[in-house]
């Protein structure tokens, strides 16, 4: 279910990220080019954030499975 969320996120960021790049002028001075850099630097921040919890997350489920082998497998009659 948490990878859904974390997907969704990152679809959503790079969808924002589509349309603001190109009206972002990053080499203007003063506080239009901080801000530039600063969300930039905000959106990638998300989105690394994102990535390492969806590729990091515990797999719960496979490791119930290979539980379940090693048991099965221990069990031999003569």
């Amino acid at each position: 279910m948490k990878k859904n969320r974390y997907l969704l996120c990152l679809l959503l960021c790079s969808f924002m990220l589509y349309f603001a790049v190109p009206r972002l002028s990053i080499f203007a001075e003063g506080l239009e080019g901080t801000f530039a850099l600063t969300w930039l630097a905000f959106a990638l921040i998300v989105i690394a954030g994102n990535l390492t919890a969806m590729l990091y997350s515990p797999k719960k489920a496979v490791k119930k499975r290979q539980q379940f082998r090693v048991n099965k497998k221990s069990r031999s009659y003569y």
